[in-house]
């Protein structure tokens, strides 16, 4: 898989959603201030950053560790992030993020930072799966650098989408949003298929032509 900066940045930043997760960001910190808001993006950004940076760094230990194959992750990982992108396009909530369960409990607590905003709201499963795929189907270290670059940019992205949500909400809407939702899922689906289609052949080499 060649691995690109901008191929990169454009699926993570799909699958860590910024723009979705501002309307719960607005719920979950409604007596907040303006400059609480911001120490909460920022810790919930530097979160971010170290889990998409660590996964990036031991995501193919970690594979070869258990015993998994990179053609049988990437399949597994590729179903899980069609269905993120499914979602995405039908403007429903992830399947893969949080529930009303773990919403309710989280209205609850005092610092939403990194649970459930960073985790799993942001980076959850099909983020991390994506990161590890990336990282294991790298074949040089400029091509880890590439996607430790751009988790640190998409940690900014998501700390500048958060400082800002109260004027994009007003600015977009949920309408607004469920748009820009349904064209990330077109896109993010795209990623899927890729990366599905990349394990495969790498389970049964013997359909590359």
């Amino acid at each position: 898989m060649e691995m690109e900066i901008a191929k990169i940045f454009i699926a993570l930043l799909v699958l860590v959603n910024p723009l979705g997760a501002i309307p719960i960001f607005i719920s979950l910190t409604p007596t907040h201030s303006q400059q609480e808001r911001k120490k909460t993006a920022r810790a919930t950004a530097i979160a971010i950053a170290v889990i998409l940076v660590l996964f990036a760094l031991v995501g193919d230990s970690l594979l070869q560790f258990l015993g998994i194959s990179i053609g049988s992750f990437q399949v597994g990982g590729g179903l899980l992030v069609m269905l993120i992108a499914i979602a995405l396009m039908n403007a429903k909530p992830e399947p893969t993020k949080t529930t009303k369960v773990e919403r309710a409990e989280a209205e609850a607590k005092t610092n939403i930072a990194v649970v459930p905003m960073a985790i799993p709201l942001m980076t959850g499963p099909g983020t991390i799966s994506t990161v590890i795929i990336y990282s294991s189907t790298a074949t040089s270290w400029v091509q880890l650098a590439y996607l430790v670059v751009s988790g640190l940019l998409i940690a900014i992205t998501s700390y500048c989408a958060l400082v800002m949500a109260s004027p994009i909400s007003r600015m977009l809407g949920q309408t607004g949003i469920n748009i820009v939702n349904r064209v990330m899922g077109m896109l993010l689906a795209a990623v899927s298929v890729e990366i599905i289609v990349d394990g495969i052949y790498r389970l049964f080499p013997q359909l590359v032509r």
